[in-house]
């Protein structure tokens, strides 16, 4: 069982920090199964190579049960020794467990740096195929290669196998690679070695933190991981979903007080609505996705809108998404209203295929909720891989905050924002994602202007090169 870790920072060699394992050294280091050691096949300035090889012993699999047991046998003869799995977990955590930790005693700096990575495993179980590996580590950031290996390449007249050799690649910290190794290898091999019982369900939720509660598959990741085992698996589940149960109405009302009580006079949020419904009039949008659609307010607007044939929201929390529903009515809607509606629970952060299909995207007061480093992947998934014909992006004119009475100096419209941008720094994001995607972009006030700091509201069009598209102003 062979796992690779490859980095091309410069100096690359310093994985060795990061992994506490000295490049010009070969270790070994009992584990209860077998044997794990370390080794470097490269390490230069330009590239280093970090490898762990398990060498699984059978007999030790089976030492300790009574003679006859069943399965006595399976367990001698099986692809344990040669395959990823949960003997891989394990190792990862005993052999690199201050990388998993993210710790670095010697160069603490590097922990928190994002490092170009790959990953390479020589022998992957995908019990539910390479469409499953990609479900499960494209949505976190991830190229995935994935090569399907030959039963045996001296006969390949029979034919594959059902093991893949995969590589990984992401800019991301260690820890976070490990995590997501430890994590996503046993639930593609769907089997674990050892019992699995509540401890289980907190390691899970321990190394999922900041991850886990927002991937699309969620619920296979947690099912696969707890073995199967419905009320870990109903345990687990309730105590990812406990935030999102939390925010919109106690936690979110709380954060937005400041923006509600600044912005309540102008009616910005009607203004906005107002807006992007204009601008998606404008450029004939017949299908429409709102990302991070929170209670449906937009959605509502969009249903009324009869050029609009169809209306799908996304939002991360599931009690947001309740709300909407009520809102929009979706149960007392005539059957052919209600198929024009869709609800679903996604990220904008993680790639998703129900993104795609639509005319028109719209980004309604989000992107400064994402942190500045995940904005890579939100933008990536949009303009890249859901690929509109029309993408809508509003958010806060950072400029305008000086009139608003009882906001501090410096301080933002709502606390859960990561930022706040001013014209010319969103210009210069909306420039950086156009020319990389192939967009035109087209900037427009929302809400009354100040001939010096502009509008309280920043409005950008997108258009794909080649749509059509009226070039007419959209009113505010």
């Amino acid at each position: 069982m062979l796992l690779t870790l490859t980095t091309t920072h410069r100096p690359a060699t310093e994985l060795g920090y990061l992994l506490a394992k000295n490049p010009a050294h070969t270790q070994s280091f009992s584990l209860s199964f077998g044997a794990a050691h370390v080794f470097y096949p490269e390490a230069t300035e330009e590239r280093c190579t970090a490898a762990l090889l398990l060498d699984v012993d059978p007999v030790a699999l089976v030492r300790g049960r009574a003679p006859g047991e069943p399965g006595t046998l399976a367990q001698y003869v099986n692809d344990r020794p040669y395959v990823a799995s949960s003997f891989l977990s394990v190792a990862i955590a005993q052999v690199f467990g201050s990388a998993l930790g993210g710790k670095c005693r010697d160069r603490p700096e590097l922990a928190e740096a994002p490092l170009p990575l790959s990953a390479t495993l020589e022998a992957l179980p995908c019990r539910g195929g390479e469409a499953l590996l990609r479900r499960l580590f494209e949505p976190l950031g991830y190229d995935v290669a994935a090569e399907r290996l030959p039963l045996d390449e001296a006969f390949p007249e029979w034919g594959q196998s059902a093991y893949l050799r995969v590589t990984l690649r992401r800019t991301c910290r260690l820890r976070e690679l490990l995590t997501h190794l430890y994590v996503l290898v046993p639930v593609l091999d769907d089997k674990k070695h050892y019992y699995v019982g509540d401890a289980e369900v907190e390691n899970l939720l321990a190394k999922g933190e900041g991850w886990l509660a927002d991937h699309p598959e969620r619920e296979a990741i947690a099912l696969r991981y707890l073995k199967h085992h419905r009320p870990l698996f109903r345990a687990a589940l309730a105590r990812l979903v406990a935030d999102d149960d939390a925010s919109p109405e106690e936690s979110e009302d709380d954060k937005a007080a400041p923006e509600d009580r600044a912005e309540a006079r102008m009616s910005l949020d009607e203004a906005r609505r107002s807006a992007v419904v204009a601008a998606l009039r404008r450029v004939g949008a017949r299908s429409v996705l709102d990302l991070g659609c929170g209670e449906g307010k937009l959605l509502r607007r969009l249903l009324e809108e009869r050029a609009i044939e169809r209306v799908a929201g996304a939002d991360v929390s599931l009690r947001s998404l309740e709300i909407a529903r009520e809102r929009l009515r979706l149960d007392d809607l005539p059957e052919k209203q209600r198929r024009r509606v869709q609800l679903f629970q996604a990220s904008v952060t993680y790639r998703d295929a129900r993104f795609s299909g639509y005319d028109a995207v719209t980004l309604v007061e989000v992107i400064e909720h994402v942190d500045p480093s995940r904005l890579g992947a939100l933008t990536r998934n949009v303009f890249e891989h859901a690929r509109p014909r029309v993408v809508l992006v509003t958010t806060p004119n950072a400029e305008y905050n000086v009139r608003f009475e009882g906001l501090p100096r410096g301080a933002l419209r709502h606390g859960d924002h990561r930022f706040e941008w001013t014209r010319a720094e969103l210009h210069a994001f909306c420039a950086k994602v156009a020319g990389a995607h192939g967009y035109a972009v087209e900037h427009l006030p929302i809400g009354p202007e100040d001939p010096a700091l502009g509008a309280p509201t920043q409005m950008a069009v997108f258009t794909r090169a080649g749509a059509e598209a009226s070039q007419a102003g959209v009113p505010s």
